[in-house]
């Protein structure tokens, strides 16, 4: 547990929105960590190692700004994405994933992956690929980006501020995090080969 105190320390402001930006739009930035990150900044800030209102404020720029990215490269790049070979950092099975569940869910689609790993990488390339126009887009991304920011760093602000001792629970809590967020990313996967 330490050790993860130590990293994410280390990393400081600068890691943390780095992370959050890269994961949310740059396709090789689907395995960086998104929710678990988040809840373990907001335990972290209920420590008084980081500032809670500096933290929201600045991954919820950086999750506004990873998605616009990746609409941007969506928009200028669509046709080289869905032809690109398959690489170390990227798949062209992501997106066609992404793809379906975007036309599944539609404009709510950009709300809903912000919860889902993968799904938050691809969808907004998909968004940019497709006919959504950006105004439209940039509305669901700041209101999912507001969501997921808020929510995911409270619970671990909240959790950290009035559990004693639950320092010794967050390696746990970061790996149940982890798994359950990959649970409706998995589902839907499924669903998809189906």
């Amino acid at each position: 547990m330490a050790d993860l105190v130590s990293l994410i320390q280390a990393a400081g402001y600068l890691g943390i929105f780095g992370a959050v930006l890269f994961e949310s739009g740059v396709p090789f930035g689907f395995f960086l960590p998104g929710d678990s990150l988040l809840f373990s900044v907001g335990f972290l800030a209920s420590q008084d190692i980081f500032s809670f209102p500096l933290l929201v404020l600045g991954i919820f720029i950086m999750a506004v700004a990873g998605n616009s990215i990746g609409y941007a490269l969506g928009h200028k790049l669509g046709p080289l994405i869905f032809t690109k070979e398959d690489s170390l950092f990227f798949h062209k099975d992501h997106v066609k994933k992404a793809e379906r569940f975007s036309a599944r869910h539609g404009k709510k689609a950009v709300i809903l992956a912000r919860f889902l790993p993968i799904f938050r990488t691809f969808v907004p390339i998909v968004a940019g690929v497709g006919t959504m126009p950006y105004r439209t887009f940039l509305t669901y991304n700041i209101i999912g980006s507001a969501l997921w920011t808020v929510s995911i760093t409270g619970l671990g602000y909240f959790l950290g501020s009035i559990i004693p001792g639950i320092d010794r629970y967050l390696l746990p809590i970061v790996i149940a995090i982890i798994i359950v967020t990959l649970v409706p990313s998995a589902w839907e996967l499924y669903k998809s080969k189906k």
